[in-house]
């Protein structure tokens, strides 16, 4: 009615492109909300921190991007020794926590550069990238949940009748499905602004307010040396903001004209 949602029609033959777009992102969340079963959350932020770098390699690889400029690759290395530094002091490491983690880091890497190349070439409004987006995931979902046993998980908590339901969780559920759609939609519309590196950092970054309520209201983080070490990751994404949004030489400026 008041035209704030709209939304290219499905069609078909689009939603047979976006398709594979849709796996990704939707195994993403998956490796994610499985690593963050086995690890704290500066786990998952750390390994999130690792593919602006992968992310800059694939996107120059298969997107014919120019390569970052040095002070960028600098940024980018200082996110990546941050996240070893992590991992090396990390007292609750687990080979199962860093397989989820490992799987984490490569496919939000697939995703960022292919979403990327779809949002650049499929033509659709933001409206339309978050529809085909989410309507693809939810038609995956059925499939991930009789895999991973979540199925069967529903159906025990739900057999003691709905009054089990807690009202806490609901709206917290509720909560988190409006801030999901949320992030998706300037999530996409980011996408089109800017590089797929640079919204990748712009990911990482965004993570010292979860850093900070992490330690305020959890026990289960990290040490004060593998907080340090991610400090130094999410330092590495601010310097890597400031490298590509300086200002060019004027000179080269009027060379182009």
């Amino acid at each position: 009615k008041f035209n704030l949602l709209h939304h290219d029609p499905f069609k078909f033959p689009i939603a047979k492109k976006f398709f594979p777009a849709a796996i990704v992102f939707y195994l993403a969340i998956f490796a994610n909300t499985n690593l963050l079963r086995h690890a704290n959350i500066e786990t998952s932020i750390v390994f999130r921190s690792l593919t602006p770098l992968l992310v800059a390699v694939a996107d120059t690889a298969f997107r014919k991007q120019p390569y970052p400029a040095k002070l960028t690759f600098v940024s980018l290395f200082i996110i990546l020794g941050g996240a070893v530094g992590y991992v090396v002091t990390d007292k609750g490491f687990t080979l199962v926590a860093y397989l989820w983690a490992f799987v984490y880091s490569m496919t939000i890497t697939v995703e960022m550069v292919y979403v990327k190349h779809m949002v650049m070439n499929l033509g659709l409004n933001t409206w339309g990238f978050v529809f085909y987006n989410n309507l693809l995931s939810l038609m995956i979902a059925p499939f991930f949940w009789v895999l991973s046993g979540e199925c069967g998980e529903l159906f025990s908590s739900v057999s003691g009748g709905w009054d089990r339901l807690e009202p806490v969780a609901f709206v917290a559920v509720c909560l988190s499905c409006l801030f999901g759609l949320l992030i998706s939609f300037f999530g996409f519309a980011a996408r089109k602004a800017i590089s797929a590196t640079a919204f990748t950092v712009t990911g990482v970054v965004n993570k010292f307010l979860t850093v900070l309520i992490n330690v305020m209201i959890w026990d289960k983080h990290a040490t004060p040396i593998g907080l340090v070490c991610l400090l130094f990751t999410l330092a590495g994404g601010v310097l890597y903001q400031q490298s590509v949004t300086s200002p060019k030489p004027v000179a080269s400026v009027l060379a182009r004209r």
